[in-house]
């Protein structure tokens, strides 16, 4: 479904990505793990359109979108959940949501996204009128990624969305990411640093080193690993 080929990202004289390949299948829940630095974020921010690559290519349904515009690769339905949730802190949930729709023009299919958002996190309908700014780190993860699915995605990249939240709520919210990838058939793109939540509910990782995918395989296998465990899990 998305392949990316010898991608190289700089910020100026920095190189963050040093020519990573890999593919992504349909339907697959896959994560990225590392430390700081590594090159996640940017990897994803390249992916949506955010960033420009000097080299490389990122094909997404056997399509070049390498030179594609964000919002163009959004209305593909290539839909990008970022790092800190960014979501519109002034406007209300029932707002936000809205604008998460922003390039849909079938009505019924808007509705169908909405009533499946509220199946999925009941707490945004209870709290549709209430300023975004103003709700938990949780219940605004709750409304990024609803905001996501208002897009029509095919394809969920999800940056870190386990950061700032409380402890209880982490749970809740990688459950209902393995349900949306379960129900509506979804393909994942995780970053993650918790990686041993991360290889819990992935079936496929990439582990990335100052720019490099340095390890890759099934997560079941990679969990097991010395290295990685070593490396990112604490063991």
């Amino acid at each position: 479904m998305l392949s990316v080929t010898d991608l190289h990202v700089s910020y100026g004289a920095i190189n963050a990505l040093s020519g990573i390949s890999f593919t992504i299948e349909q339907g697959a829940i896959v994560t990225l793990i590392g430390g700081n630095g590594a090159g996640k974020t940017t990897t994803l921010r390249t992916i949506s359109g955010l960033l420009r690559a000097k080299t490389g290519t990122v094909t997404f349904l056997g399509e070049d979108i390498s030179a594609t515009a964000a919002h163009q690769i959004v209305a593909r339905g290539l839909c990008h959940v970022p790092e800190g949730r960014m979501v519109f802190s002034n406007l209300s949930v029932d707002e936000n949501l809205a604008m998460g729709a922003y390039l849909q023009t079938d009505a019924a299919r808007n509705a169908r996204n909405r009533d499946y958002v509220f199946t999925i996190f009941p707490r945004l309908k209870e709290r549709l009128r209430q300023t975004a700014g103003t709700l938990s780190g949780g219940v605004q993860q709750m409304l990024a990624i609803g905001r996501a699915l208002m897009g029509n995605p095919k394809f969920l990249m999800l940056d870190e969305p386990s950061l700032g939240i409380a402890p209880r709520l982490i749970s809740t919210i990688f459950e209902k990411i393995v349900e949306i990838n379960r129900e509506r058939g979804i393909t994942i793109l995780l970053v993650e640093q918790n990686a041993n939540l991360a290889l819990e509910v992935s079936s496929y990782a990439f582990a990335l080193e100052t720019g490099r995918i340095v390890m890759h395989g099934d997560s079941k296998k990679l969990r097991a690993d010395p290295q990685l465990k070593a490396a990112y899990l604490g063991g």
